[in-house]
């Protein structure tokens, strides 16, 4: 028992070492655009501090509610004094840390001849790979193990799809139902669907599929069946548990899906896919990624036991159900595929046996391994900490401008967004359209009551605005990539607000 808890602390350890050289890596590299600065990127810091504050909350949402991710910012900023890059840069680690978590459940119990926690880190550390070959500043690009490093790109469903992956493994491998299992697994299905309906595609659906493709070659189809209406009965309720929140979805996402677009589709993914084949850690990742694929494939064939068989099938099945999928609906979105760089590192935990090696070789190979994590570890906690405080006097340049006027001002959305987020009082930035019509996506919808607007912000992201001809700023303030049209005593009156 002594031992058994002494290999998973040091499991939590050496993850934390592993969590703590990804992120250093990628906030170090031109992806810290999206960790810190991407407008996409800053939802979940911009509600969870609306909800700190007491706002009105009147939050104009897409389809994803972020729940999790909020309640987890929320209580990091709540109970700590780090600014918004450094709650996002605590974010990304604790990110992989979490996955690292799901991944252990997914390995299955400590037994004799299985080394879980050890595959377990690989795992990870496969992951952490992937990610730290992307290096783009593009939200766009074919780079998405880094996303689950952002607060917004569904890092909570990717985790909680990698936890219900490991509770119906963990229900196979046992002899009798556990009723504990069942209620985690419905918990975690209508959590996550009410949160983002993407856990229907990303896990419901693959493992529907796998299940009844094991049902149909084990006698033990009964238990298989009940896990299934389980899954399927929890995310129904977590579809009908939206209801509530529907005056906050501004987009159902039904729109997303255009079947009739299926070969723009292709043309698009297939190009990201040409793009990150050109580069050289493009290709390495996409090599990882194939031999990982095809390592579930063999032991989702050979692999005794259900649950691991059923892992092993989801590490393949998962990103072709998922691939096929998006291209089928017409999608153009590479944050989707996420399936195909996180479900290939489960065939590593599927069968996780103890590998033959000598036992004079075992100790220095395991004190080597544990230098290294230690050291890197260490390493990267300043590296991600510099990253996080690069200063941006563009940035500081507005906010200061904002804060000392006391006036309202307005910007559209791709240039508003940053400078909102580290205001002391971000509605006093309203986010709108070229034509000063408020465009309520992502945002709180009690901006818009104020009215007019003194100011706008603008920079090279910005539509040029349609404005009367009578209307001139009295002065531009130039803040760098930034500037401010100052308007002074006349006032900018806001259209209606639309999504």
């Amino acid at each position: 028992m002594a031992r058994a808890w002494v290999r998973e602390l040091t499991g939590w350890l050496a993850a934390t070492a592993v969590s703590l050289i990804a992120a250093a890596t990628v906030a170090s590299s031109a992806r810290a655009e999206l960790l810190f600065r991407d407008g996409d990127s800053l939802i979940v810091a911009m509600l969870a501090r609306s909800l700190l504050s007491g706002d009105a909350l009147d939050w104009a949402m897409s389809s994803v509610l972020f729940l999790p991710e909020t309640g987890a910012f929320a209580a990091l900023d709540a109970t700590s004094a780090l600014g918004a890059n450094g709650l996002f840069a605590v974010s990304a680690a604790l990110n992989l840390l979490a996955l690292y978590g799901a991944i252990r459940l997914t390995a299955g119990r400590a037994r004799s001849g299985a080394a879980p926690v050890a595959w377990s880190i690989v795992a990870l550390a496969a992951f952490a790979i992937l990610a730290m070959t992307e290096t783009s500043a593009s939200r766009d690009a074919l780079e998405l193990a880094s996303l689950h490093l952002t607060t917004t790109y569904y890092s909570a469903t990717v985790v909680t799809v990698v936890l219900a992956i490991g509770i119906v493994r963990r229900m196979l491998d046992r002899p009798g139902l556990s009723l504990w299992a069942m209620g985690a697994l419905s918990a975690i299905a209508i959590v996550a669907t009410l949160s983002n309906p993407l856990f229907a595609v990303w896990a419901t659906l693959p493992l529907a599929l796998v299940l009844v493709a094991v049902a149909l070659r084990t006698t033990r189809r009964a238990r298989i069946l009940g896990l299934l209406a389980v899954l399927v009965g929890a995310t129904a309720i977590g579809f009908f548990a939206r209801i509530p929140f529907a005056a906050w979805i501004a987009n159902t996402g039904a729109g997303y899906a255009q079947p009739e677009h299926w070969q723009e589709s292709v043309e698009y993914y297939g190009r990201l896919l040409g793009e990150r084949l050109h580069s050289p850690l493009g290709l390495v990742a996409l090599l990882l990624i194939a031999a990982l694929v095809g390592l579930g494939g063999v032991l989702s064939v050979r692999a005794a036991g259900l649950g691991a068989r059923l892992v092993a099938a989801i590490a393949w099945a998962a990103p072709l159900i998922v691939v096929v999928g998006a291209v089928a609906l017409g999608t153009h979105a590479a944050r989707y595929l996420q399936p195909a760089v996180f479900a290939p590192i489960l065939a590593l935990v599927a069968v996780p046996r103890v590998l033959s090696v000598p036992t004079r070789l075992r100790r220095p190979v395991a004190a080597v391994a544990s230098v290294l994590l230690v050291v890197g570890g260490g390493l990267s906690i300043p590296r991600l900490a510099d990253a996080a405080q690069q200063p941006d006097p563009d940035l500081a340049c507005v906010t200061d401008w904002v804060d000392a006027s006391g006036r309202a001002g307005a910007g559209q959305f791709w240039t508003v967004r940053l400078p909102k987020l580290h205001l002391e009082d971000p509605s006093q930035l309203v986010q709108v359209d070229h034509q000063l019509n408020g465009y309520a996506w992502l945002v709180n919808r009690t901006d818009f009551a104020i009215g007019e607007v003194s100011f706008l912000v603008e920079d090279s992201q910005t539509v040029p605005w349609d404005l009367p001809r009578s209307i001139t700023p009295d002065e531009v303030v130039d803040c760098g990539r930034y500037s401010i049209l100052d308007f002074g005593t006349q006032t900018l009156p806001l259209g209606p607000p639309h999504s």
